[in-house]
């Protein structure tokens, strides 16, 4: 538990670029460097989170803790990975008026960059792994095309259906499918059922909750345990819910696009913007404001991604070691290698890539990573040592 909690805070405090980039910094550290689990079943893995609500990146992390230290470690892993952001955020809510300038600074810039570096690697070997043949590559390259020309987390779902139906229907068995041993997670199926279950009950019971029409702490948090179910394509598109849950009723629309702001520029995962939004409550209106709310509102929005992704898993380990799952699923892999390439492109490349500065310091950080294999701690330094001293004429 101690290992997993250490090596998820590393990431916690170091991991910018939205859930795309957390997905490469997690290839990283736990298939290259600790070697925790293959290719295959990492991206097994990221397929499963990619079609499951909520916080993808969150979901893998979870999924891994539990793989390494059973519940214990699930829990560990999610520690690790929120609480820095949680934390900053939480503090950023009690001086709102100061750190207005942090989002738009040199350094987060000189992060973003980083990030373009860190999802070309990711890019780059899990196409050598995953996409070895023409078949493959070109649904890759067909799956990349769709997602950036139908804009939508809808059209991310369609590229990897259309992959496992390719894959199903024209790609061999995978080599060493017919040894290949089911991934212990350490969950059986009748405990998988009791925690779907949980997650419908308590989605249901949240919508009687919410609809009370009484401000209240449990209203509140059945708002965001209602934003962390529903919602596809990770934390950018969790916004609007959490905007309607909470303006006017409980925030004005400035503090909450404040706190919007510096969750740009917080490593880990976006939906921490909840424990920002917990902490910002008027303390003079609700009893409950400060590290209190921040603490239940974080809670009550990962909730759901928890009871998910560890629910999902007994049955989805049992259904991928069938044949004719296993080929679509070396499509669907193809197709998780396109829709990394896409984003690569937007929202990575588009939201940090403006000057020829900005290029020159991605090559140096993908050179830092893939050449001198650095770790990504130390690039994140340099990234931010480079903005920090206006590389490329950021102020």
């Amino acid at each position: 538990m101690l290992e997993v909690f250490i090596a998820f805070l590393k990431l916690g405090l170091t991991s910018f670029g939205g859930p795309v980039a957390h997905l490469g910094y997690f290839r990283t550290e736990f298939v290259e460097r600790r070697r925790w689990l293959d290719d295959r079943s990492y991206t097994d893995l990221v397929a499963l989170c990619q079609f499951l609500p909520g916080p993808a990146s969150s979901q893998v992390g979870m999924a891994l803790g539990m793989r390494r230290a059973g519940w214990p470690g699930a829990l560990a892993a999610w520690l690790g990975f929120t609480l820095p952001s949680a934390i900053a955020l939480t503090l950023f809510a009690f001086g709102v008026t100061h750190w207005l300038a942090l989002a738009q600074s040199g350094v987060v810039h000189g992060l973003k960059v980083m990030a373009v570096a860190v999802v070309a690697q990711a890019v780059m070997g899990m196409a050598r792994s995953l996409c070895p043949d023409r078949l493959r590559a070109a649904v890759a390259m067909a799956a990349a095309m769709l997602v950036l020309l139908v804009p939508g987390v809808w059209a991310q779902v369609a590229a990897m259906g259309l992959g496992a139906l390719i894959g199903r229907a024209a790609l061999p068995l995978p080599q060493g499918a017919a040894l290949a041993q089911e991934d212990g997670y350490g969950i059986g199926k009748r405990a998988g059922g009791v925690l779907l279950v949980l997650f419908v009950v308590l989605l249901l019971a949240s919508f009687a909750v919410a609809g009370s029409g009484q401000p209240s702490l449990l209203a509140l948090a059945a708002k965001f345990y209602q934003a962390g179910s529903l919602v596809f394509g990770g934390g950018h598109v969790v916004l609007p819910l959490l905007q309607s849950a909470v303006v006017p009723a409980y925030l004005s629309n400035d503090v909450f696009l404040a706190g919007y702001g510096a969750a740009q520029a917080v490593p880990g995962p976006l939906f921490t913007f909840a424990a920002y939004l917990g902490a910002a409550m008027p303390a003079s209106a609700q009893w409950w404001s400060g590290w209190g709310g921040a603490l239940v509102m974080l809670v009550a929005i990962f909730l759901p991604a928890f009871l998910l992704v560890i629910g999902a898993l007994p049955f989805w380990q049992s259904l991928r070691m069938r044949p004719g799952v296993q080929r679509a699923m070396a499509g669907v892999n193809a197709a998780v290698v396109g829709v990394l390439l896409a984003a690569l492109y937007d929202p990575v490349w588009t939201s940090a890539i403006h000057s020829p500065a900005d290029f020159a310091l991605a090559l140096l950080a993908f050179g830092l990573l893939v050449l001198a294999r650095w770790s990504p701690v130390w690039v994140v330094l340099v990234a931010a040592a480079a903005g920090c001293v206006g590389w490329g004429g950021w102020v």
